[in-house]
């Protein structure tokens, strides 16, 4: 029997089956063997028993897997920014979306709390680039309609830093959930982690992961993306990319960098080629080794 699973928590493996069972699972031993951790989102050969729960046989190929949300197979990466407290980063966003883009995965932005501090600058920098962008009230219920419909038929991801709504967005959009939400410290600028695992639900037609807020910090200890492949996840340099002086050229401090002459010359906005330069420099002293021991 094949199914995928939705839920991993304190050793076991929840797998809904296409019979439309949730069947509580242990993974086989073999797996632990063979150093194969399974994932949220893992399509998986298990084994019913006779007391009604299961066993994990074999994980199927992947599509993709994430370190942070711990989740695998996702289709699109739903980025929940805020620009009401607790204001995110655009840097948060950017590193997010250059993950996605590596993974094979759709990034998708979504401004929260637009009924309290509208995005539009921002959201026209994303839109510029490429990226199809949302601004939502999961108080109000503004914008509502149109995430529902970018959810529908998919395997979707939602990701951002703490306090930002997540969990307040799934609740809006299928009340029935009830999930624990955070108060936003005034103070700090910053929400409490209110979502302690990673788990999928059926919303508006398709699967959802709600997964565990982060701070700037956790953000450094992402997987990085490696500095040869980081040009090429920030899509609005591609169409310079052949019209550099030097081949090969990492639009970082390079002479003849017509990446760079986009950017002074606002055909790419700034704050996009700031996060790169953030990232490249990260990557020169990332090792090649660490993204799959983190794995």
């Amino acid at each position: 029997m094949t199914g995928v699973i939705v839920k991993a928590l304190s050793g076991f493996y929840y797998v809904h089956t296409a019979g439309d069972e949730i069947i509580a699972c242990r993974g086989r031993g073999k797996l632990r063997h063979e150093r194969i951790t399974p994932l949220v989102g893992d399509r998986v050969e298990i084994t019913c028993q006779q007391d009604g729960t299961g066993r994990v046989d074999a994980v199927l190929p992947r599509i993709n897997e994430f370190q942070r949300p711990m989740a695998a197979n996702i289709q699109q990466m739903i980025i929940v920014a805020s620009g009401a407290i607790p204001v995110t980063d655009p840097y948060l966003i950017d590193r997010m979306i250059a993950m996605a883009e590596w993974k094979n995965c759709v990034p998708i932005v979504c401004f929260n709390k637009c009924d309290l501090c509208r995005m539009d600058e921002l959201a026209a920098v994303y839109d510029q680039a490429g990226f199809q962008t949302l601004q939502v009230s999961a108080e109000t219920g503004e914008g509502m309609e149109k995430l529902a419909a970018v959810l529908a038929g998919k395997v979707s991801a939602f990701t951002g830093n703490s306090g930002v709504g997540k969990s307040s967005i799934l609740n809006a959009l299928h009340p029935g959930f009830r999930l624990q939400v955070g108060e936003v410290s005034e103070k700090l600028g910053r929400g409490r982690h209110t979502t302690r695992h990673v788990e999928l639900f059926r919303v508006c037609g398709g699967l959802v992961a709600d997964t565990p807020g982060f701070s700037s910090l956790d953000a450094e200890e992402m997987e990085q993306v490696p500095k040869e492949e980081l040009a090429r996840v920030f899509r609005e340099f591609l169409p310079y990319e052949d019209q550099c002086r030097f081949a090969g050229c990492a639009h970082y401090k390079e002479k003849g960098c017509a990446v760079r002459d986009a950017v002074k010359q606002g055909r790419i906005a700034p704050s996009r080629y700031h996060s790169y330069v953030r990232l490249y420099e990260q990557a020169l002293t990332h090792k090649s080794w660490e993204n799959n021991t983190k794995r």
